[in-house]
């Protein structure tokens, strides 16, 4: 199979007019025919982060994006309209709306900064327990999930095989993860796909594959180093068909320079 559009076309805004940017939603980073939550953090970071540009602000990074997910756009064109709320000496709010035709499909609030190359971490929260890579497993991409073929994900092969039908009870999931789109290496804003890119963390639990983002908020703390990058998700409570679930990316050294928090609905299989 042909590599994906790498991610930073698939994800590129074209200025349009004041305010206004254009993007090509790819079908190469889609889920079941709908565009990836993360996937799209980085189309909404692209149009802040050029809104900001326009009005002065020097920030080069999206240090949070927070989204709700309205409807689900199409694969093609869309519009997105921007507002500058404020810009700062160390930070910038843009609010981003994303249209096609009338209708908005999909709303962000990002917080435009800068991320250091050099800065000093005096507290994390502790790395991921997780396999040696060359321990974990390679499952192949669900027919229906194209982002799939634009990372390479090596799951922790320890506890119940999911894949195999096999659950348990505890709601988590571990995974080493590279792009895989044949020109992107790990950065400050592509880590913004990764927060998003594991399968829900309720597969464990026997969840189908309907789980559909309604919130997501995905925070950059640091500027990734290295190849692979170490994912956990996990969930913090499943009530009433809605999953809350947490998410921490570690790059190579160590450091923790991602982490995003979601709900989604949720659908369980039959006698799970």
């Amino acid at each position: 199979m042909s590599l994906p559009l790498p991610l930073f076309e698939a994800a590129a805004v074209e200025p349009m007019d004041e305010h206004r940017y254009r993007v090509d939603i790819a079908d190469d980073y889609t889920v079941f025919g709908n565009p990836n939550g993360g996937y799209m953090q980085c189309v909404m970071a692209n149009a802040a982060i050029a809104a900001a540009s326009d009005e002065g602000a020097p920030h080069l990074h999206a240090l949070a994006v927070s989204t709700n997910f309205i409807k689900a756009p199409s694969v093609g064109p869309a519009m997105l309209s921007t507002r500058v709320r404020r810009i700062g000496r160390n930070a910038s709010f843009v609010a981003v709306a994303l249209t096609q035709g009338d209708d908005v499909f999909t709303e962000s609030v990002v917080t435009v900064g800068s991320l250091s190359e050099t800065s000093q971490v005096k507290y994390q929260s502790s790395s991921i327990d997780i396999a040696p890579l060359e321990e974990c497993i390679s499952l192949p991409p669900h027919e229906g999930m194209t982002m799939h073929h634009a990372i390479d994900l090596r799951w922790d092969p320890r506890g119940p095989k999911w894949w195999e039908g096999e659950f348990g009870d505890v709601g988590e999931l571990k995974a080493w993860a590279r792009l895989n789109d044949g020109v992107s290496v790990w950065d400050a804003w592509n880590v913004l796909f990764a927060s998003d890119a594991m399968l829900p963390a309720t597969v464990p639990l026997g969840s189908t594959g309907w789980v559909p983002t309604l919130q997501l908020t995905s925070t950059v703390h640091r500027i990734p180093s290295g190849t692979w990058l170490r994912i956990r998700q996990w969930v913090t409570v499943v009530a009433d068909g809605i999953t809350h679930e947490q998410c921490e990316l570690f790059d190579e050294s160590g450091e923790l320079v991602a982490s995003a928090t979601q709900i989604a609905l949720v659908r369980f299989q039959q006698g799970s």
